[in-house]
């Protein structure tokens, strides 16, 4: 297929839905290890603290994004390699902002959901235009949903039958 993977409107719907449920579950990953880095054994700056938090909630959302979000049964490594392109770039410049705004007095936790709100708009749309792009919805989740779904039609259209006699 040349080009974009093009999907319904509720698809696209269903799919965000999807990502911010599982970014704010990695988010909750993300805040617990900063929480840990930064309260309870007070590691140090900023950046000391968000770089192994990010690397955690990036490895759990990649892992369940991949396989729930966008039901992607690509290779995994090529895959992986993009993520990790996007945070070549992502991680100087948010570590950049993050220890620079904490600097100029905002605090950490403040830093931290705001280069959290960037991340998740940034990373959803990478991940949908670029790593999996078209390497959606087919993998075993997706191929079972597709089986419930044209049960469900039959199971409709037989009921429908009924109804009519």
């Amino acid at each position: 297929m040349e080009g974009q993977q093009q999907l319904t409107q509720k698809q696209n719907f269903i799919q965000v839905i999807k990502f911010a449920i599982i970014s704010i579950s990695a988010g909750l990953v993300e805040m617990a290890v900063f929480a840990l880095l930064n309260d309870v054994i007070h590691l140090g700056s900023y950046w000391v603290c968000y770089l192994p938090a990010l690397i955690c909630s990036v490895l759990w959302n990649f892992t369940i994004n991949r396989r729930y979000t966008f039901k992607s049964a690509n290779n995994i490594k090529i895959a992986m390699l993009k993520v990790f392109l996007f945070y070549c770039v992502f991680t100087p410049l948010s570590t950049w902002w993050g220890d620079a705004l904490e600097g100029a007095g905002w605090h950490e936790w403040l830093v931290l959901a705001f280069t959290m709100i960037i991340n998740f708009v940034t990373e959803f749309l990478y991940c949908r235009f670029f790593v999996y792009r078209n390497q959606m919805n087919n993998n075993d989740v997706a191929k079972r949903d597709e089986e419930k779904a044209k049960m469900k039609v039959a199971k409709a259209a037989e009921d429908s039958t009924e109804n009519q006699k």
